[in-house]
């Protein structure tokens, strides 16, 4: 656990005598009785307190589109979260569960309205580690605007799970007229990079190896709706049409996302790895490690394809936005070699970028 933090205090829960008794999770608390009833009511529920999870149906029912403009689209999105350790530096899993899909809601422009909620607790979690999980996903709930709106929870035996995991489904609203897409790139484009490569894979794995370093590594962990909110009014607001991609380089890291756009859109994509920014301390655990960053995992950046015209307007927006102060131009979309990617070396050579074989840091979100 991350022990710069307050431990949830039990006696502050509504009605906490049922958790009080058992400590830890037991396999009863998810048999659909009074365990799992008492869990749900005095924890889960009283944490993402709401009027639509509040509903407590077999499902919810959402007014979205209520005052919405003409022409506007709903997204959704899932992920799951199997993270390990849970807790990392900068963050824990709870905190990357609401991230990490409302920033992929945040990269089709959409604003971030509701998620979904299920646990897969493992008999013998802590019950006072759930409750730090629950009030740090409660937390970036508030951060990122949005509610949990529908809920699940499953308990496995001792030894069938890892502590915690997390399913999380998002809805969002995009507004009319704004079509950002993995298709739509275009020779000329330039490409835009948020910020530092690397830091929260290179976190994550500090804790599992037990490296040191001068300066501790912390995951960029953050909600990246604001940012884009930015840059689209940068861009021209909701009809325009510069902003042609987004994409957050998480699994994969810049690499992968980098050549899915690539091959999304039929184009090539060359950068200059020297454009990209790698905290000193990240690029010393990779060499030690002998990793990558453009492969490595992030979970608060994000990579655009923006129309030259545009660019600079956007890039500004992104630097003047607390999660794109460090934003960088790094490249360009050719119409050569479509489907790959390139960089230009520290020595004006030229390398393919491909897309990784396989996962190098499991378990990462």
């Amino acid at each position: 656990m991350n022990a710069d933090k307050e431990k949830p205090n039990l006696m502050g829960w509504t009605c906490p005598r049922p958790l009080q008794t058992y400590p830890t999770i037991v396999m009863g608390h998810g048999a659909g009785g009074k365990m799992m009833a008492d869990l749900i009511e005095h924890l889960f529920a009283s944490a993402f307190d709401n009027e639509w999870l509040g509903q407590m149906g077999d499902s919810t029912a959402l007014d979205l589109l209520s005052g919405a403009a003409r022409g506007s689209k709903i997204a959704f999105t899932t992920d799951s979260f199997v993270v390990s350790p849970l807790f990392f530096p900068g963050g824990n899993i709870g905190e990357l569960a609401v991230y990490g899909t409302v920033n992929d809601l945040a990269m089709r422009g959409a604003k971030p309205l509701f998620l979904s909620a299920g646990f897969i607790l493992e008999e013998g979690l802590p019950m006072e580690t759930l409750g730090e999980i629950v009030a740090s996903m409660a937390a970036a709930c508030r951060r990122a605007g949005v509610k949990v709106a529908a809920g699940d929870t499953k308990v496995v035996q001792r030894g069938h799970g890892d502590g915690v995991y997390i399913n999380t489904s998002g809805v969002g609203l995009i507004p009319a007229g704004l079509e950002i897409a993995p298709q739509n790139a275009r020779p000329g484009d330039v490409v835009l990079l948020s910020g530092t490569l690397g830091d929260h894979g290179m976190a994550v794995m500090s804790v599992r190896e037990g490296l040191q370093f001068e300066t501790e590594i912390r995951s960029d962990t953050a909600p990246l709706s604001g940012l884009v909110e930015a840059m689209i009014e940068a861009a021209g607001g909701n009809d325009s049409a510069p902003l042609h991609c987004l994409r957050d380089a998480t699994r994969g890291g810049l690499a992968a996302v980098l050549n899915e756009l690539a091959a999304a859109s039929r184009v090539g994509i060359e950068f200059d790895e020297r454009a990209v920014p790698v905290r000193p301390e990240v690029n010393a655990a990779c060499e030690m490690l002998g990793l990558d960053p453009f492969y490595i995992a992030n979970e608060g950046k994000l990579v655009a394809i923006v129309e030259e015209r545009a660019a600079e307007a956007v890039l500004l927006a992104m630097r003047r936005h607390e999660l794109g102060k460090d934003a960088v131009a790094i490249g360009r979309v050719v119409a050569e070699h479509p489907g790959l990617v390139t960089a230009r070396t520290a020595i004006g050579g030229q390398r393919i970028v491909d897309l990784p074989a396989g996962e190098l840091l499991p378990r990462i979100c």
